[in-house]
């Protein structure tokens, strides 16, 4: 957390979205600001007591695993145009919304997550990891539907 905090510092991200249980609980307990965060309430599969974040608003979404639906990319847009901290709490998986985050962040916006049993991971927002991101939602096609 200590190389979030200085790259943050560095790179002052005009967002930052945390994406998963284990990120959004560190980072809130460690006083690293979050605009969004994504969480439902699992790690690795298995439930977990709700982590408490800096949200002020919540909005729920359902997502099965290994999909994206389109209420997955409405509700985060809705997210994403909020003035507070905003949590994104799904019901089922909520592993493939880094894609999402990063498809609709603005220019720059930090969106971390962890890898498990690996350690966190930073990814800055930009034309080059949209077009990465956009390879790999094409890819997973059928199971990524976009709103209308």
């Amino acid at each position: 957390m200590t190389k979030l905090k200085q790259l943050i510092k560095q790179q002052k991200p005009p967002k930052i979205i945390a994406v998963g249980d284990i990120v959004s609980k560190n980072m809130t307990t460690r006083g690293i600001p979050t605009n969004m965060t994504i969480v439902d309430n699992k790690v690795l599969r298995k439930t977990i007591k709700p982590v408490k974040t800096q949200a002020e608003t919540t909005l729920h979404v359902k997502n099965p695993a290994g999909k994206i639906t389109p209420e997955a990319w409405t509700t985060t847009q809705k997210a994403l145009a909020q003035d507070k901290p905003t949590q994104v709490l799904v019901e089922g998986e909520e592993d493939l919304f880094t894609l999402v985050a990063v498809a609709q962040a603005p220019e720059n916006t930090l969106v971390v997550y962890g890898q498990p049993n690996q350690g966190l991971v930073a990814v800055r927002v930009n034309k080059e990891t949209r077009r990465k991101v956009q390879l790999i939602i094409d890819a997973m096609q059928p199971s990524v539907e976009k709103s209308k």
